[in-house]
């Protein structure tokens, strides 16, 4: 049977990314971000909800990661989920879910413009810089 495990986020980063290596030297960062949930309740009132995502990038990834991600930041990503477990101190079970991603973009809000017939506005989400952004790239999106 085929399954699925596949995240796509868009939100700001809630901590500066960690860099650490493993005993073999492999890079990994961890960090934060958080997304927004809006809706219209049944009585016509707006709500929000924020959501707090941990994420992990290995590698190359990570290093990039590391490097140009900083608190506040836009980002996309796109990964999967994957829970860790391990005993504490106190000898009860912890666990975690986290997002390992695969794929990241930094990206910038651009200004709100009046949308079509002046009503509302209309924000869209951009690539921040055209020289980290390849749209033909399979795999992270961003070039060497």
């Amino acid at each position: 049977m085929r399954s699925i495990n596949k995240v796509i986020l868009i939100g700001n980063i809630t901590r500066d990314p960690e860099l650490k290596k493993t005993t073999s030297g492999q890079s990994i960062v961890t960090f934060g971000i958080a997304t927004n949930r809006e809706w219209v309740t049944s009585k016509n009132e707006k709500q929000s909800l924020a959501e707090f995502h941990n994420l992990v990038a290995w590698g190359k990834l990570a290093e990039i990661c590391h490097q140009y991600l900083k608190k506040g930041k836009l980002i996309y990503v796109e990964g999967y989920l994957k829970t860790r477990s391990w005993d504490s101190p106190e000898g009860v079970k912890i666990f975690k879910t986290e997002v390992v991603i695969y794929d990241m973009i930094m990206l910038e809000k651009r200004p709100k413009e009046e949308g079509p017939s002046g009503i509302g506005k209309l924000e869209e989400y951009i690539p921040e810089s055209d020289d980290l952004f390849d749209p033909t790239s399979d795999t992270s999106g961003l070039k060497p």
